[in-house]
């Protein structure tokens, strides 16, 4: 729980946190600001093709760190405004506090970051053994379907489901989590950033199933992504979502036999 310093009361901080006050110009042209630069990157990519990408680990790690700033950054936004509003409320004069929104936000994609050297290894790997083709898709019913089933699977699990309440709930993880300072900010940040990996790696997976430089499949998975956290009081989404999974998956490996 934030400590009050004095000055101000649980309470008064509660007030302050569900207050549309406190949002400032430079925090959303910073956040929109960095977001589209991902998406043009990402532009750039598909634009040249996916040459090197599955077969250099290097470079699909590249691809996939802009990928995850470009999706999951905006997904964020909810939680970084809720701790810039606290943290410009909470600044003195002159101090650099409002600005350690930056430090949290920087621990929450340090985790992505992280996911993506993982997600760029086994594409790597699935690459090597003619699993997926260039544009990052897998090239079989069986894997795209398996995938799908798993995904839809996960969408059930307790663990998704404790973990998506902890990104739906900007205020309750503030309280809970709070830690004074500039390695606060980062911890808190990177603490975001585990609860949201475990809400959404299996989502982001599903990029093999779309393909890896689909831009269509990854503003569609941003759009869900976002829609999931926002949809507090909408608890049959998720398991609606891994039902529709479970059954595409099915219907894929069926297909031959379906015609």
């Amino acid at each position: 729980m934030p400590p009050s310093n004095g000055r101000a009361e649980v309470p008064g901080r509660l007030a302050l946190l569900t207050g549309r006050r406190g949002q400032r110009v430079w925090f959303a042209l910073c956040l929109t600001g960095v977001t589209a630069l991902a998406w043009l990157a990402l532009i750039g990519m598909a634009g040249r093709g996916a040459h090197g990408s599955a077969a250099a680990w290097a470079t699909a790690f590249a691809m996939w760190s802009v990928m995850m700033v470009a999706m999951m950054l905006p997904t964020a936004a909810p939680m970084l405004l809720v701790f810039a509003q606290l943290c410009e409320r909470r600044a003195a004069p002159g101090s650099r506090g409002a600005l350690s929104w930056l430090l949290f936000a920087s621990g929450y994609l340090a985790v992505w970051i992280v996911f993506s050297a993982g997600a760029a290894a086994l594409q790597w790997l699935l690459a090597a053994r003619d699993i997926v083709g260039a544009m990052g898709a897998l090239e079989t019913r069986w894997a795209s379907g398996g995938l799908l089933v798993a995904v839809g699977l996960y969408q059930l699990t307790p663990l998704k489901t404790v973990c998506l309440r902890g990104c739906q709930s900007p205020i309750g993880f503030l309280l809970t989590h709070w830690r004074d300072g500039a390695a606060g900010a980062l911890r808190m940040g990177a603490q975001h950033g585990l609860l949201c990996a475990g809400c959404c790696w299996a989502l982001m997976a599903l990029m093999f199933v779309g393909g890896t430089m689909n831009l269509l499949w990854m503003a569609g998975l941003t759009a869900f992504v976002l829609i999931e956290k926002l949809a507090d009081g909408i608890r049959w989404l998720p398991p609606l979502a891994g039902a529709a999974l479970v059954a595409g998956g099915l219907a894929i490996w069926l297909e031959p036999w379906l015609r």
